[in-house]
């Protein structure tokens, strides 16, 4: 079966996405992690971070499922939601971590994310800690916040995150035994109170040059400790987003850009 994809990247985090809804002229695509793989695989499919599915929705404009590059379905992805909307015009989405709104405003995309959670079950954990300062520590990380924007993550507070081997301790860090969903990591800088420097690990893709959900988790949790103050500009290698915040429980807002590459057909 010959299907059309898309092309898209958020900050050089970059997505293929199917459009399966029957009013945009597709069709159901029954997606396995083994197909998700080999879509992903930069070498032998298309190549890209995630594979986003868009399909209808009875409770938005459209529903949004999300495959990291190891075959693995996800909750959240803030970059590929504001690909979505670039691409579909929706102004809801519906996400495995909620419902999330947004609107194109120019070259920009911004999207509304639920509010974070840092209840220790819904990140989750897997047993009760202090997610404001969980008494873990992996070589020169130690001490992060924990918190859910959609799908489970840690914040380091560092001072120089190009310093920090990723590569090497993220994927002994993701796949730690206290996070029964696994986590992505982020390691970041304060540069002001408005301005963090980050970089992230993402599970089931790795060293991304950005992360929307990452960028939204480490504005929180700077702001939360009162070591940034709304709204934040995170820097990342792929460029930045500005995220507001309002504490103790407001939503998300996140603003960046979502670039169309191209389209092309592939064989299912």
């Amino acid at each position: 079966m010959t299907r059309q994809f898309h092309k898209m990247h958020g900050l050089g985090n970059d997505f293929v996405i199917l459009d399966g809804r029957p009013e945009a002229g597709g069709a159901p695509v029954e997606m396995t992690e083994a197909l998700a793989r080999r879509i992903c695989d930069r070498h032998a499919g298309i190549g890209c971070d995630q594979l986003i599915l868009i399909e209808k929705s009875d409770k938005a404009d459209v529903r949004m499922r999300i495959w990291n590059a190891d075959g693995g379905e996800v909750q959240s992805c803030g970059n590929a939601s504001r690909c979505v909307v670039a691409l579909t015009g929706a102004a809801t989405i519906e996400t495995g971590g909620g419902i999330v709104a947004g609107k194109s405003d120019g070259d920009a995309v911004e999207v509304i994310l639920p509010a974070p959670s840092f209840a220790w079950d819904a990140i989750p954990l897997a047993y009760p800690m202090d997610t404001a300062a969980l008494p873990l520590a992996w070589g020169p990380l130690k001490r992060p916040m924990a918190l859910s924007v959609g799908n489970p993550h840690l914040v380091f507070f560092v001072d120089d995150p190009a310093a920090i081997a990723l590569d090497d301790i993220g994927p002994g860090i993701e796949h730690d035994p206290a996070f029964p969903e696994r986590v992505n990591v982020n390691v970041a800088r304060i540069d002001s109170a408005s301005a963090i420097t980050l970089r992230t690990w993402e599970r089931g893709a790795g060293l991304t040059r950005a992360c929307g959900t990452g960028a939204s988790a480490t504005a929180v949790a700077a702001i939360a400790s009162k070591r940034a103050t709304s709204p934040v500009t995170v820097s990342m290698p792929g460029g930045s987003l500005t995220i507001a915040w309002e504490a103790p429980a407001g939503e998300i807002a996140m603003r960046g850009s979502a670039t169309y590459v191209f389209k092309g057909e592939i064989e299912l």
